[in-house]
C-alpha cells in the first residue's frame, strides 16, 4: 500500500473493516482480532495508530516482533489457521504495520479457547446465540435452516391431501401406490428426520405450524399514503398457512391495494395495476424461498400509494451482491424448499426471477442491509 492510501484510510476512522491499535503484543488479543475479521468480511488492522487516528509509530524492533507474533498466532492460535499479510509502511509521522486479513473461506474460525469472534461495527464480540452460530455455519454451506428439525411437529401434522396432490405432480404417480409409509417418504424427501418434520416439511406441507413457528408468516399492511404509520392504514393482516397459501394471499393482498390505472382501451375497460402481477409473484416467491429461516422474524409486505416494499429476514448470503442477483447469480440458502418450490409456486430455481422482474418493471430498488440482517425490495409504481 502507498503511504497516501494508508493516510486516506486512517483519516476516515475505524469501521467494521479497519481497526487501529497503538501496539499489540498479547497473542490472545491479536488472535481475537484476526478471528473476528475472518468470520465477518475480512479487514485490516493498523498497528502503530492511536484510536483517534494519530500516528504513534513503532520502532524497528517492535515491527520485527509484531511480524513474528502475527505469524505464530495465525498458524498456532487460530483454528483453522488463517493466512494473513503484513506490510511495514513508513509514514511521515512514524513506522506502522498493516495486517490484512481475508474474508475466511473455512468459517467459523475460533481462538485457542474455542471462542468464535465476529465484528460489530468497529468493535468485536463473541458469537454466543445459537441462531448466530447457526448462520455462520449456514454461510459456509455446512448446514441449511430448512433441514432443521422442528420439535413438536411430526408427520401427522402434514396436510395429507395437499401432499398427495403435490406428490403426484412432482413424481407422476399416486402416493398410495408406492410401498413406503408416509413417515419414510418424508424422510426420503428430506422433509423429516427422527420422527420430526424439518422446517422445509413444515413450511411446505404443514397443516397449522404457526403455534410452533409463529414467525413464519407474512405481516401485510396497506397504508393510506406514502409513509409508514401505526394508525393510518387501509388494511392489516397476518398471512399464515403453507408456503403456497401464503404466496397466494400475499400476491392477492398486494394487487388489491396497489395503485391501479385505467386501461388504454375505453372508459369501461378494467383498470390495471401499475405493477404487473408477474413482478409481484416473482419477488414474493423469491422472499418466501430465500429468506433466512434461522432468523426469528417475519416477512413484511407493505403497500403504499407509490410503492410496494417486501422485507425479508436475512441479508444476501456469502459474498453475493445486488449486482450479482441482477445478473442472474444466486446462492441457494434453502435447497430443500427451493427444490420443491417450482411445483408449488411460479419459481424456476435457476436465478432468473429477479432478472424477469426487472425486465417487466424497471423501477425496482434493492437494499442488502447487512447490519440490520435483512433484504428489502421496493417496487415503485409506474
Amino acid at each position: 500500500m502507498e503511504a497516501v492510501e494508508v493516510l486516506n484510510i486512517i483519516s476516515r476512522g475505524e469501521d467494521s473493516k479497519h481497526q487501529f491499535k497503538k501496539e499489540i503484543s498479547n497473542p490472545e488479543k491479536l488472535a481475537s482480532e484476526l478471528v473476528a475479521f475472518s468470520n465477518t468480511l475480512g479487514g485490516q488492522l493498523f498497528v502503530g495508530v492511536n484510536d483517534d487516528g494519530t500516528i504513534a509509530g513503532l520502532t524497528s524492533e517492535e515491527v520485527r516482533k509484531l511480524n513474528q507474533l502475527v505469524s505464530n498466532v495465525s498458524s498456532q492460535c487460530i483454528n483453522p489457521s488463517i493466512n494473513v499479510e503484513t506490510e511495514n509502511i513508513q509514514l511521515p509521522s512514524g513506522l506502522i504495520v498493516v495486517i490484512t486479513v481475508p474474508d475466511g473461506i473455512s468459517k467459523p474460525y475460533m481462538d485457542k479457547d474455542g471462542i468464535i469472534w465476529v465484528k460489530t461495527g468497529s468493535d468485536k464480540r463473541k458469537a454466543t446465540s445459537r441462531e448466530e452460530i447457526q448462520r455462520i455455519f449456514q454461510r459456509q454451506g455446512l448446514i441449511h435452516a430448512d433441514e432443521t428439525e422442528v420439535k413438536g411437529l411430526s408427520f401427522s401434522d402434514i396436510d395429507l391431501e395437499y401432499f398427495k396432490d403435490f406428490f403426484y405432480r412432482q413424481y407422476g404417480y399416486d402416493l398410495d401406490n408406492q410401498p413406503n409409509p408416509l413417515e419414510k417418504v418424508l424422510e426420503n424427501m428430506n422433509l423429516s428426520h427422527d420422527g420430526y418434520l424439518d422446517i422445509a416439511g413444515a413450511v411446505l406441507f404443514g397443516k397449522d405450524i404457526s403455534y410452533k413457528l409463529p414467525h413464519l408468516i407474512v405481516k401485510a399492511v396497506a397504508f393510506k399514503g406514502k409513509e409508514e404509520t401505526d394508525s393510518e392504514y387501509k388494511d392489516k393482516r397476518e398471512l399464515k398457512g403453507k408456503l403456497g397459501d401464503i404466496f397466494q394471499q400475499s400476491v392477492s393482498f398486494a394487487l388489491d391495494y396497489c395503485e391501479h390505472q385505467q386501461g388504454k382501451q375505453d372508459f369501461n375497460s378494467n383498470s390495471m395495476p401499475t405493477i404487473p402481477r408477474q413482478v409481484i409473484e416473482e419477488l414474493v416467491a423469491n422472499a418466501l424461498v430465500h429468506r433466512d429461516y434461522f432468523v426469528p422474524a417475519t416477512i413484511k409486505l407493505f403497500v403504499f400509494s407509490d410503492r410496494i416494499e417486501i422485507i425479508s429476514p436475512g441479508h444476501l448470503p456469502n459474498n453475493l451482491t445486488i449486482e450479482n442477483i441482477k445478473s442472474g447469480n444466486s446462492v441457494c440458502r434453502n435447497p430443500i424448499i427451493a427444490s420443491f418450490a417450482s411445483t408449488l409456486l411460479p419459481y424456476s430455481g435457476i436465478g432468473t426471477g429477479i432478472r424477469r422482474a426487472i425486465k417487466l418493471h424497471s423501477h425496482i430498488d434493492f437494499i442488502d442491509d447487512r447490519d440490520g440482517n435483512l433484504f428489502k425490495v421496493t417496487i415503485w409504481n409506474e
